[in-house]
């Protein structure tokens, strides 16, 4: 077992790749970001994780990536060595072709042809040698996708990745993402302040209040989830009261 400089205590990674978080706590000056968070996330499992901006969601990712850690705090966090991350912008390589930018960092002989497959999968098959200015913002964020699971991460976290695209590209995401995650079947942690991409995509929800978890719900709704459906607008509505928004009749006309 490690423990970071901040006193995060890392077991070996979980046998069964399950991420397990206990008693978390990430403090920054006088303030405790997080404070004694817990979570578990099981293989395959789709997270979504909501709250308030400056609720600790960033901070949370960042203890999973294991990038914070001169960040002073405690706890224990136990998860898979295989971690890939999806943040807001694509953060490609703007003087790397798109294959290059997918199999960046990557070794072994088949590295190409897995970056070919990698991009095929998001559909851009055939642009492996196109330049990422060349692309939209969609296309951009598909490349970023396409690097990510490459790697056959056994944990993914996204970090509102979808936030700056238009609504209907961000639908085509939805449905991208969640088709890849169904066939590579890594556990999932999505940040995002959009309460309806929660609902869409997770197999659960959690709100994030006061550095804990203060709700945690599995959605329970058959695809496709209509959201004119009374048990998917009923669960938005729970959701958006914990997050300090009630809807009267007056806004939803």
């Amino acid at each position: 077992m490690a423990t970071h400089p901040g006193g995060l205590k890392t077991p070996e990674a979980p046998t069964d790749n399950t991420v397990r978080i206990e008693h978390l706590v990430r403090t920054l000056g006088d303030r405790n970001i997080l404070d004694g968070l817990e979570l578990s996330i099981a293989p395959g499992e789709f997270v979504a994780l909501l709250g308030r901006s400056g609720s600790g969601k960033s901070t949370l990712l960042r203890a999973l990536a294991r990038l914070d850690h001169d960040v002073a705090g405690s706890g224990e966090l136990a998860a898979p060595d295989d971690v890939s991350v999806v943040f807001q912008d694509a953060r490609l390589l703007p003087w790397k072709r798109l294959l290059d930018n997918v199999v960046l960092g990557l070794s072994g002989p088949d590295a190409v042809e897995r970056g070919r497959t990698a991009l095929a999968e998001v559909g851009l098959e055939g642009r492996e040698r196109a330049w990422p200015v060349e692309l939209s913002g969609g296309e951009q964020q598909r490349v970023s996708l396409a690097r990510s699971l490459v790697r056959e991460p056994r944990l993914l976290l996204a970090d509102e990745p979808f936030g700056a695209l238009d609504a209907l590209t961000r639908i085509r995401m939805h449905t991208l993402l969640r088709k890849l995650c169904e066939r590579h079947r890594p556990a999932v942690l999505l940040v995002t302040h959009d309460v309806d991409e929660a609902i869409a995509l997770a197999d659960r929800v959690a709100v994030l209040e006061e550095g804990r978890i203060a709700v945690d719900i599995p959605v329970e709704l058959p695809a496709p989830r209509r959201h004119d459906s009374p048990a998917y607008a009923e669960l938005r509505d729970r959701l958006l009261a914990r997050l300090g928004v009630e809807l009267t009749q007056e806004d939803l006309r």
